[in-house]
């Protein structure tokens, strides 16, 4: 029988997986006289909140309410029904006040976002404020960006994973909830551990969740096996769009305005649909896009290999990461198609396969 055992070197690798890299626990510190006992503060995210937001605002109101801070949630758009569990009765959920539930405030931060513009109907009221704005992001920065005092690290693999080495530094309990809530982010945004983001540190970081009372298959019950009637009636749309250009490796699918409407499908349906024509053999680019009503269409960019999703939506004002992007257009659903489209199969031309 062989008996592995660990070397000095193994451990000092495992406990560097651990350790709060300097400049993040610099960023901290910075942000850290920010953080007065007895203030107001407002935690908002992006638009049409994914995991990661949800869980880093969770968790942080939490961690913040541990400091003797007032905390409320703002968000520019309703809490997803799908991440509901994280709230709990703990948690202030004012979004539906909207930016009158900014007033009043000692305080913003900012997370999973570095652009004003992606707060939507809160934007202006937030160009407005005139108390300390942080931010806590793994994006590039936006054309816009949001804050005075900014904690960002495009190498998390979340935000979720910069607000527990927020914890850590600041000497605050992760306790169960607050787990729950950094675990929903790390996990979404990896695509289950799938994605190119999914580092060591990242599998540290879980374990560490896991160790503070995480229960993984509750977890997986809670945000993948929930699917409503509506989801799947609309997948059976959208999958009647689907196109496949196989020479370029492209493809797309397509979400009118009325399927949408007509399956009662809301954002929390829609989101991960883009996942199915990227699993296609062969596709180095996957595009979805979602007419959202008023002219207006989402366009969702996912890649593989070493297609940059980002570099392309941001030639329409979009952003996001390098493997899964973002952008909202002006026009019809066939205008945004064709412009995006020859885009991409351009853009993929340009871009030699690995």
């Amino acid at each position: 029988m062989i008996v592995a055992s660990r070397t000095p070197a193994d451990n000092a690798v495992i406990e560097d997986l651990f350790s709060v890299p300097a400049s993040r626990v610099a960023a901290i510190r910075a942000l850290e006289p920010l953080l007065i006992p007895g203030t107001t503060v407002a935690l908002s995210t992006h638009l049409n909140a994914d995991g990661d937001g949800c869980g880093s605002e969770a968790a942080l109101a939490r961690l913040l309410m541990q400091r003797g801070m007032r905390v409320r949630i703002v968000n520019p758009t309703p809490w997803p029904a799908l991440f509901s569990f994280l709230l709990g009765d703990d948690v202030e959920d004012a979004t539906a006040r909207g930016a009158a539930a900014l007033e009043g405030i000692d305080l913003l931060l900012v997370l999973d976002i570095n652009d004003v513009r992606r707060l939507g109907v809160l934007a202006d009221a937030v160009r407005a404020l005139d108390v300390p704005i942080g931010v806590i992001d793994h994006h590039m920065p936006g054309d816009e960006p949001v804050g005075h005092v900014t904690y960002a690290d495009t190498a998390a693999c979340a935000t979720g994973e910069l607000v527990f080495d927020l914890a850590r530094t600041l000497g605050l309990t992760i306790t169960p909830a607050i787990a729950e809530a950094l675990y929903c982010a790390i996990l979404t945004d990896t695509g289950g551990f799938r994605f190119s983001n999914t580092s060591p540190r990242c599998h540290a970081v879980a374990a560490a969740l896991l160790a503070a009372g995480v229960a993984p298959e509750l977890m997986y019950r809670r945000i993948y096996a929930q699917v409503k009637p509506s989801r799947l009636l609309l997948l059976r749309e959208a999958l009647g769009t689907l196109q496949i250009d196989a020479d370029i490796g492209l493809s797309w699918l397509s979400l009118p305005f009325e399927v949408v409407q007509r399956t009662g499908a809301t954002t929390d349906d829609v989101d991960g649909l883009v996942e199915h024509p990227r699993s296609v053999a062969g596709t180095r680019l996957a595009l979805m896009f979602r007419d959202l009503g008023h002219g207006k269409v989402k366009v969702s960019f996912r890649s593989t290999g070493n297609v940059d999703a980002q570099e392309l939506a941001r030639q329409f004002g979009g952003g996001g990461h390098v493997k899964a992007s973002g952008a909202l257009l002006v026009g019809t659903l066939e205008e945004c198609e064709r412009l995006v489209i020859d885009a991409a199969r351009a853009y993929l031309a340009a871009t030699p396969a690995e």
